[in-house]
């Protein structure tokens, strides 16, 4: 029999452009962290209710509408510090009173877990990954078998394929990955699957992968994705 986790993470599907919102519970404390809070904030309370939390922080993967929504109406019911980079929120300019700003390496304590930011620009300058153990909450950096768009204000494709290619490099394979969107044919996945399976990863040349992101996906892939053999993402010639 195994000891249960000290942090749980519950998701959310909310929304037209079907976001996941992300409630990082810290069971030792009774804290709660929310991600990317957005669209039904009735929800995302009922959740914490029902997990008997306290939402104390609310974390930004990004400042693009569809993800921050339901801020002020959090902050309404709950006295939460926000979060984000400091480079979202110079990108962002607008300011709630005083976010809590943070640089890619940091770490934030939720009573006993401990959640590492990752600056993981390219769908915005200020982009962040939040690792809690094992798993890591992408936003729009790093979908299920895709990646967020980088033809948005504030997108960039060859920085976004730097973070890529950092991210595949660095972390452990077995890191599972917990996308901002459901945008494929499972919500969930590890980093190994993602490495063989999804297309953006695959990409050694900066060039040809800017021309997949940016020319080529949107035209050939309809979601829900699923994974891409090596080699077939798109022809040679392209």
């Amino acid at each position: 029999m195994t000891a249960e986790s000290p942090t749980a993470i519950h998701a959310l599907e909310l929304g037209p452009m079907e976001n996941f919102v992300y409630l990082v519970e810290d069971r030792a404390s009774g804290r709660a962290a929310v991600v990317d809070p957005a669209w039904d904030v009735p929800a995302i309370l009922e959740l914490a209710d029902e997990h008997g939390v306290r939402i104390t922080d609310i974390l930004l993967t990004h400042s693009h509408h569809d993800h921050i929504n339901g801020i002020e109406g959090v902050l309404a019911r709950h006295d939460a510090r926000l979060h984000l980079l400091k480079d979202e929120a110079e990108f962002w300019g607008s300011h709630l009173d005083l976010p809590t700003l943070h640089h890619g390496g940091d770490r934030i304590r939720l009573g006993d877990t401990d959640i590492e930011v990752l600056h993981t620009p390219g769908h915005t300058p200020g982009s962040a990954c939040y690792k809690v153990g094992e798993r890591l909450i992408t936003g729009d950096t790093l979908f299920v078998f895709g990646c967020g768009r980088c033809d948005l204000p504030g997108g960039d494709p060859e920085q976004m394929f730097v973070t890529l290619k950092d991210m595949a490099a660095r972390l452990p394979r077995d890191t599972l990955i917990l996308p901002g969107h459901n945008y494929a044919v499972k919500p969930a996945s590890t980093l190994d699957e993602q490495i063989e399976g999804n297309p953006f990863l695959h990409f050694d040349d900066r060039d040809r992968f800017v021309e997949y992101r940016m020319h080529y996906h949107d035209r050939h892939r309809d979601s829900p994705y699923g994974p891409v053999c090596r080699g077939h993402e798109m022809p040679a010639g392209q």
